[in-house]
This record gives structure tokens, C-alpha cells and sequence, in this order.
């Protein structure tokens, strides 16, 4: 699948490209889907996210603007169901290395708030709510894809990031480090004005 992805992209390329002085609009939707098999229960996780950029590229490899995700995730562990519900929003720097006229690299080094809200539905109709704030700083490498008319593809399946969430009500202080290369696809599109 991911080598028809990349082979149609291949097929649809021309030459164009970002240039120092334009503003870069763009944004990923990535999805992640696990389970695992526990000895008494199946937990199946099914995660949603969309993350909208917008930055200014102040010369031919640097951008630095604005970020926002939005998250959605569902748990089902036998007859408990988790949603989670969450929001980034924070500033990137971008660094890109142009391989040719048509591919690039780049790294997205992001930081910035979040929050996230937690509803727990349990047997009988038991019901629990939990909300959080904190930050996050994480790094993500991808792939740049060239388009007409300065549009865009960005590939990525992962990255490394560190994250803090602090619960309401005396909850308790979470923090995450996360080095997930593999476990997410993101795929976007970007265009430079």
C-alpha cells in the first residue's frame, strides 16, 4: 500500500519549489490502530488526528510558524470504553534539505499547550470524566513530495516527542516519552504562496 502511495505521487510530480520569502500553509491527518491481546481481554485503540501549520520560510531550508492538532482516540477493553478528546496548539521550526528539484526532507521540531479530556463508560452505565492540562516538544522527519503549482505531499511514520499532563482534582502528573517510528502514518499536503 505504501508503495502505491508513493508511486502515484511519482506519476503526478513536476518541478516546482519552495522559495525564501513565501508562506507555507499545510497540515497532516494521521490515524493509528492497535490491539493487543491481554490472557482474560482484547483492548482494541483507534487514534484520529488532524494538524493544521501555517509559517513563513525565511530563506531556501528554514520555516517557523504556527501549529494546531486536534485528537480523537477510542479504547475498548471488554465492556469499558475510554474516549479521549484533545488539543494542541504551539509554534515549529522547519528544517528541509532539497534531495532534487522534486523530493525534500525535512524535520519538524514543534512545542507548545495541550489539553485532553477523558471519558470512562463502564458497566451499568458507570460513567468518570477527567480533564488535563500540560505541554509537549517533539521532533518529526518526513518526506516532501513536490506537486503543481507548489502543492505538496508530506509523508511521515512517526517521530520522538516528550509530553507532561497534569489531571484536575488532585490527579495524578503524567509524563510521556514517546519514540514511535513505525506505530503512526501521517500523510498531508502543504502549499507554498
Amino acid at each position: 500500500m505504501k508503495k502505491m502511495l508513493v508511486v502515484a505521487a511519482l506519476a503526478i510530480c513536476s518541478f516546482a519549489s519552495a522559495q525564501k520569502g513565501t508562506i507555507l500553509v499545510g497540515g497532516n491527518i494521521g490515524f493509528t490502530s492497535e490491539t493487543t491481546d491481554y490472557s482474560s481481554s482484547e483492548v482494541k485503540t483507534n487514534e484520529f488526528s488532524f494538524s493544521p501549520k501555517v509559517g513563513y520560510q525565511f530563506n531556501d531550508n528554514w520555516t517557523i510558524g504556527g501549529e494546531f492538532t486536534v485528537n480523537s482516540a477510542k479504547d475498548n477493553t471488554g465492556s469499558v470504553e475510554t474516549k479521549d478528546n484533545g488539543f494542541k496548539f504551539g509554534a515549529f521550526a522547519r528544517y528541509a534539505v532539497p534531495l532534487s528539484q522534486t523530493f525534500a526532507v525535512y524535520a519538524d521540531m514543534g512545542a507548545g499547550f495541550q489539553n485532553a479530556k477523558t471519558k470512562v463508560y463502564g458497566p451499568g452505565n458507570a460513567y468518570a470524566k477527567y480533564k488535563a492540562d500540560g505541554m509537549y516538544v517533539g521532533i518529526t522527519p518526513a518526506l516532501f513530495i513536490n506537486m503543481k503549482n507548489s502543492f505538496g505531499l508530506n509523508f511521515s511514520i512517526g517521530g520522538l516527542g516528550y509530553e507532561t499532563l497534569s489531571y484536575d482534582n488532585n490527579g495524578p502528573d503524567v509524563n510521556s516519552f514517546f519514540f514511535n517510528f513505525g506505530k503512526t502514518v501521517n500523510i498531508g499536503i502543504s502549499k507554498n504562496f
